[in-house]
């Protein structure tokens, strides 16, 4: 019964030792955990409330068509310039070549009037000078009919002589205002062909932009990588139609880097400042530190950017603490960052 009592005893301080010392190790953790959270609370601001942020842009269409090629894959690293989706560029080949024709066509038209108008210039010419020796005809015939009429007074010519005459100045009269009246009509002629090319010159300005927009068009049926970028999720396939301005896929631009945004609570951005050095913590890199830096902080709480934002007239108030969107740019190297993913979780710290 003793050498019970003795062992019982035994094991109870042996029970008693590994408590006390659990116990001490269990308050030196909490001391030492609860050290590093005032230590971290006092010296920094902090947020889990924060995502990686890219530009994410959706690859639209200018026009209609059935895709003929399609050059990339689902989640595939693109460069700036790689084809990406081909359209059928049937009917707009046609388009062109329909516009070219019409072009040549306004453009040999012009030719004609061109040949036209000097042809008409040239006639124009002899008729000037016809009337040239059409006016000296009657500047002879007026001076002969004076001299007659002279004689006639005189008794020196004849009725009959003196009607010859002026038969002779009649004649030479209508031939000159003939010929004034076929160089005007020449003018005229001149002057229509002229307006008519002016007109025809429009239309060929006028072709030669429906020229361009056909070829802007077939330009339009292969569509390339905007930037240097990773595809998104494939959701087109060969022989499908598509419109206008229809999205096809989306792009994320490498090009603009990567950055945080991070929903601080208005009781923590009181003494943040635009240029702030910023410590990152990744959720999916749990041991690896990314460096950023304060770009910017919005003017407003997210609330208040929301759809319907909240109204607190309405005597339905609670007081919630609001978030203020802060943005902060990324600045370690790409190789680090390389596999930080738009729309991962963060925890940002930024010291006070």
């Amino acid at each position: 019964m003793s050498d019970n009592i003795d062992n019982y005893t035994a094991t109870d301080k042996i029970i008693a030792k590994v408590t006390a010392w659990l116990s001490a190790i269990i308050v030196s953790l909490l001391l030492i955990f609860g050290i590093i959270y005032l230590w971290n609370y006092f010296r920094f601001e902090e947020t889990n409330d924060a995502q990686v942020q890219e530009y994410i842009n959706p690859l639209v269409t200018r026009i209609s068509g059935y895709i003929s090629q399609i050059r990339y894959e689902e989640n595939q690293q693109v460069k700036k310039g790689d084809t990406l989706v081909i359209i059928d560029k049937s009917q707009y080949l046609l388009q062109q070549d329909e516009s070219q024709q019409a072009l040549l066509n306004a453009k040999s038209q012009i030719d004609v009037l061109v040949s036209t108008i000097r042809t008409n210039m040239e006639s124009a010419a002899v008729v000037k000078t016809q009337i040239s020796a059409a006016r000296a005809k009657l500047t002879r015939e007026n001076q002969e009919f004076a001299r007659y009429s002279k004689l006639y007074e005189a008794e020196s010519a004849t009725q009959q002589q003196l009607e010859n005459v002026k038969a002779a100045l009649d004649v030479a009269t209508a031939d000159y205002n003939s010929s004034l009246a076929n160089y005007q009509a020449a003018l005229s002629r001149v002057e229509d062909f002229r307006k008519q090319k002016a007109g025809l010159t429009a239309e060929i300005r006028q072709r030669e932009s429906l020229l361009a927009g056909a070829n802007l068009e077939l330009s339009y049926t292969v569509i390339t990588a905007p930037y240097n970028g990773k595809m998104g999720k494939k959701t087109i396939q060969i022989g499908q139609y598509i419109q206008a301005n229809q999205s096809l896929a989306f792009i994320v631009n490498e090009d603009a880097g990567k950055w945080v945004i991070a929903n601080f609570k208005e009781t923590q951005v009181g003494q943040m400042r635009i240029g702030q050095d910023v410590r990152i913590e990744a959720d999916a890199f749990p041991d690896q530190i990314f460096h950023g830096r304060i770009q910017s902080l919005s003017p407003a709480t997210g609330s208040s950017f929301s759809i319907l934002p909240p109204d607190n007239s309405t005597g339905n108030f609670v007081k919630v603490v609001q978030r203020i969107p802060v943005r902060i740019n990324i600045i370690s190297d790409n190789s680090k960052t390389s596999g930080l993913e738009s729309g991962m979780n963060v925890v940002v710290k930024v010291k006070k």
